[in-house]
Order: structure tokens, then C-alpha cells, then sequence
């Protein structure tokens, strides 16, 4: 049955979602701060910036007015960078409030948030009263927005404590190449999704500096077992980390070209400077801050995460990142099973 969803945010991820939202048979509307991309998106139903390549249905309709969005939507998605969550979320609780609106949340931003460490659905819980939300469903997994415009096949993961919500989000956005699983681990989805970008941050820079597919695997491998390790020391179930929002997006986003947090590693590994990297990127690289709120947070939970402080050191505290890769490499000897 037709819905109708509002999504907030029209990056690459966030049009491309609502352009299958619609193709699904669903009524969406497209929220944009951006005047000239509405306009792009309405009239000539092309995003260039985000996705060069997509021609989207000319049944999806954007605005910037995010009153306009929201009127009647049974269903908000919400695709914004980590840094400016809580605002957009402030403004659309205040929207909800005066539309008497209790619609389903979900969301599919990957990070932490700088200095509370917050994962993003504890920064919605934060600014939407409860009153006007229904639940808040995170959707996550391995999804590249230039494979999904293209129809690749892709399966990803709706999380949420409440399974009739995460089973109605799968009914929503699932066809016959998007699949959607569902899993009550809110905690271990948003870790997996976060923490996943630091490692690819390194795989970039690994074969930057023209390691080959030995070193790569290792550091996914190690780097999933601190993902792991983070997220179970804050309640995750371990298994999720082996899922879709674990080892799936993991994988996905520390091998391709399409993942921006692979190639700014790339160019670091190059020897590019971090600014000049996130200068020319053109879109938020939202490894590079969560490695630090990562390094942070394992300092206080006592978490190792050697992968992780070494990242933190080169983006960081300027360190050259073959000396970090050294220091790594000949640290004491250990069990696999730590």
C-alpha cells in the first residue's frame, strides 16, 4: 500500500533513496536547504552534484520548505551528515509539534557525534519529544547510492528495538534489488555504521601507498574486531557485527571508489594534507571525525583500538602515516581472540 514518506536530506544517499521510495509506488517529497537543486531536481529531475549519472522520476518532488515535506507523512527519513543532525532534527520536531504529527523516524546517518559520542538515534530521542515520534527505525548495511541508482542488487538492515516497526520499514523499502533484513540491535547497527568508515579511511590509505590485498584484508579483519569490540562494551549483541550493518558495510565501503572515506585515505596515502583532502572531497568524510570521537570514547571505556589510535594520530596529531603502519605492525604479539 502507497505511503507518504518524507525524506530530509537529497545528498547522493538521500535522493537516491527517495527516488526507489517512488519507484516503490510511494508518494515522497525531497527536502533540500538548496534552492538551485530543488529546482534541478523538479524541472530537469537530475541532481548533478551528488549523482551525475540519474535521470529520477518525475513523480518525486522536492522542496526546500520542510513543513511542506512532512504535512501528512506517515514515515520521515532522515539522511543528513552527523554534524548537522540535531538541527534539522530540532526543526522538524517543532513541525511534528504544531502538525499534532506522530510519524515513524528512521534514519541512515553514519557516525558519532563530536564530544557526547552520541549515536544518531540517541541524538533524535534527544530533540524529537516523544509525543511526535512513533519509534525510530536505523537503516544501514553495505549501499552504495551509484550502485543502487543502477538497480544493483543490495541488501541492507532496518534496526529497531520495536520489530513490527523495522518489519514495516522492510515492506516499505524493499523490491526486487533492495532487500531489507530486519534486527532489534539498534546499538550495534549505528556502531557498525560509524566505526566502519575509520577502517575504510585506512584501506584507502594502504593502497594509496601501494600495499596490496594481503595488507587490506588484515586491516578489515582487525578492524572489525575493534568495531566489535566498542560496540559490545556498550551493549551491542556481538552477532550483528557479523551481519549486514558489520562486516557487510564494512567490506563495501574499504575496498570501492564509491565510498568517499576510502578514497580521502587514497589520497592521504598519497601524500595529500588532510585539508587539501576535505576541501576537494565536496561531500562530508565522516571517518575522519569519527575517528576521533571514536579514539575518544575507547580512551574512556578502556577499549583497545590500536587501528583506530593510530588513525587518530595521523589525522590528528600530524604523524606520518608509514611510521604509524610500523608502530602498528610491531606491537606485542597477541591472541587473534582478544
Amino acid at each position: 500500500m502507497a505511503e507518504q514518506i518524507a525524506v530530509l536530506g537529497a545528498g547522493s544517499w538521500g535522493s537516491t533513496l527517495a527516488n526507489m521510495l517512488v519507484e516503490n509506488g510511494h508518494d515522497v517529497k525531497l527536502w533540500s536547504r538548496n534552492q538551485e537543486q530543488v529546482d534541478q531536481l523538479n524541472n530537469e529531475h537530475v541532481n548533478p552534484h551528488y549523482m551525475k549519472d540519474l535521470v529520477y522520476s518525475d513523480k518525486l518532488v522536492a522542496t526546500t520548505d520542510m513543513a511542506e515535506a512532512v504535512k501528512g507523512a506517515q514515515v520521515v527519513l532522515i539522511v543528513i551528515p552527523t554534524k548537522g543532525l540535531r538541527q534539522v532534527a530540532g526543526q522538524l520536531n517543532k513541525i511534528l509539534e504544531q502538525n499534532n504529527q506522530r510519524p515513524l523516524i528512521v534514519h541512515a546517518t553514519k557516525g558519532l557525534e563530536q564530544n557526547t559520542y552520541k549515536r544518531p538515534s540517541e541524538m533524535l530521542m534527544e530533540e524529537i519529544n516523544e509525543e511526535n515520534r512513533r519509534d525510530i527505525v536505523v537503516l544501514s548495511g553495505p549501499s552504495h547510492a551509484e550502485d543502487v541508482a543502477i538497480k544493483d542488487m543490495t541488501a541492507v538492515t532496518a534496526a529497531c528495538a520495536n520489530i513490527n516497526d523495522a518489519d514495516k520499514i522492510q515492506k516499505l523499502f524493499s523490491n526486487n534489488y533492495f532487500r531489507v533484513y530486519t534486527n532489534n540491535d539498534v546499538i550495534g547497527a549505528e556502531f557498525g555504521a560509524a566505526l566502519k568508515n575509520i577502517i575504510a579511511i585506512g584501506a584507502g590509505a594502504l593502497q594509496g601507498l601501494g600495499y596490496h590485498d594481503n595488507a587490506r584484508a588484515a586491516l578489515i579483519t582487525r578492524g572489525l574486531a575493534e568495531i566489535r569490540r566498542l560496540g559490545v562494551a556498550f551493549g551491542a549483541n556481538p552477532m550483528t557485527f557479523i551481519g549486514l550493518s558489520g562486516v557487510g558495510d564494512l567490506v563495501v565501503t574499504a575496498t570501492s571508489k564509491n565510498s568517499r572515506n576510502w578514497r580521502a585515505g587514497y589520497q592521504l596515502g598519497q601524500g595529500r594534507k588532510l585539508d587539501d583532502v576535505i576541501e576537494h572531497m565536496g561531500m562530508v568524510i565522516e571517518g575522519v571525525y569519527t575517528t576521533k570521537a571514536a579514539h575518544e570514547l575507547s580512551l574512556k571505556r578502556q577499549v583497545k583500538m590500536p587501528i583506530t589510535d593510530a588513525l587518530y594520530r595521523v589525522l590528528y596529531e600530524g604523524e606520518d602515516i608509514k611510521n604509524a603502519i610500523s608502530q602498528l605492525m610491531s606491537r606485542d604479539l597477541t591472541s587473534e581472540i582478544e
